[in-house]
C-alpha cells in the first residue's frame, strides 16, 4: 500500500492514495498504517496542521489533511503544509471552487447521461452509514453528485462522478439512490450480485482535482487507475 506525491510545493502535497490504506486512525489506540502515520515519518510537525481529528470521541493529529477518501477508495488528496494553507483549502471545498472527479464502475447503466443527483443525505445515529432518509437520521445536509457515462459495458458502465458537495459516502449513497450502485460496494451494494472475479474491493478512483492555489497557480492534477482496476475493465465483456 504504497502512497506516491502527485505534486508538492512549499504549502500544499497531493498524494495518490491506495485503496486499503485509512486516513485518520478510527482512535487513540488504533495502530493500524494510515495516511497520517505516512504524512507524521515524512514531514515531521506536519501533525500539528489544522484543528484535531475527532473519532470515537478522541483526539488525533489532522496532519493537514483538508478532505477523505475512505478505506477502499483510492486517489488524489490534497494535504496542507502550513495553517495558512490548510485555512486557504477548506475554504475553497466549502464554497465548491475545488473540482473533483471520481471513476466509479457500477452494475446497470444510469438512465440518463449526463446527470445530477440533487438529494440530502444523513448519517443514521452515530455511524458513518448515510441514507437519503429515515427516522433516525441525526443530520440532513444538501448533497449534489453529477456525473456521465465513459465507458459501457455488458452488465456494468464505467461513469466520471463529480461531486459538488462532500458528504460521508455521497458518491457510493447517490448511485445506489439511482438503481446503480458501485460494484465492490459492501455497505450499500446488492447483496448477491456478481462482481467481476479479481475485484477485491470498491471499484471508485479519485482521479482528478483543479483548483487554484493561494498563490494564484491553476493545477489541474491526474492519476491513472491503479492496474488492478484497469485490470478489470479490459477483462470485462463489452
Amino acid at each position: 500500500m504504497q502512497i506516491s506525491k502527485v505534486y508538492e510545493d512549499k504549502n500544499l502535497l497531493v498524494i495518490n492514495k491506495p485503496a486499503g490504506l485509512i486516513v485518520h486512525p478510527k482512535n487513540a489506540t488504533d495502530n493500524q498504517e494510515s495516511v497520517v502515520s505516512w504524512l507524521t515519518k515524512e514531514y515531521p510537525g506536519i501533525e500539528n496542521v489544522g484543528e484535531p481529528f475527532i473519532a470515537s470521541g478522541s483526539e488525533s493529529p489532522r496532519a493537514g489533511i483538508v478532505h477523505r477518501l475512505d478505506k477502499d477508495t483510492s486517489g488524489l488528496l490534497v494535504v496542507a503544509k502550513n495553517n495558512e494553507t490548510f485555512d486557504y483549502l477548506k475554504s475553497l471545498f466549502k464554497t465548491r471552487k475545488i473540482q473533483k472527479h471520481y471513476y466509479a464502475l457500477v452494475y446497470g447503466r444510469p438512465k440518463e447521461s449526463p446527470g445530477i443527483i440533487d438529494a440530502p443525505l444523513g448519517r443514521i445515529g452515530l455511524k458513518r452509514t448515510t441514507r437519503l432518509s429515515g427516522t433516525k437520521l441525526i443530520d440532513s445536509k444538501s448533497a449534489v453528485t453529477e456525473y456521465a457515462i465513459k465507458q459501457s459495458f455488458a452488465k456494468y458502465t464505467l461513469l466520471d462522478v463529480a461531486p459538488k458537495t462532500g458528504r460521508t459516502h455521497q458518491i457510493r449513497v447517490h448511485l445506489q439512490s439511482i438503481g446503480c450502485p458501485i460494484v465492490g460496494d459492501l455497505i450499500y451494494g446488492p447483496k448477491g450480485w456478481q462482481k467481476p472475479a479479481e475485484l477485491t474491493h470498491l471499484f471508485l478512483h479519485a482521479y482528478k482535482l483543479e483548483f487554484t492555489t493561494q498563490d494564484g497557480k491553476s493545477l489541474v492534477l491526474e492519476c491513472d487507475l491503479p492496474q488492478d482496476l484497469q485490470k478489470v475493465l479490459e477483462d470485462l465483456p463489452a
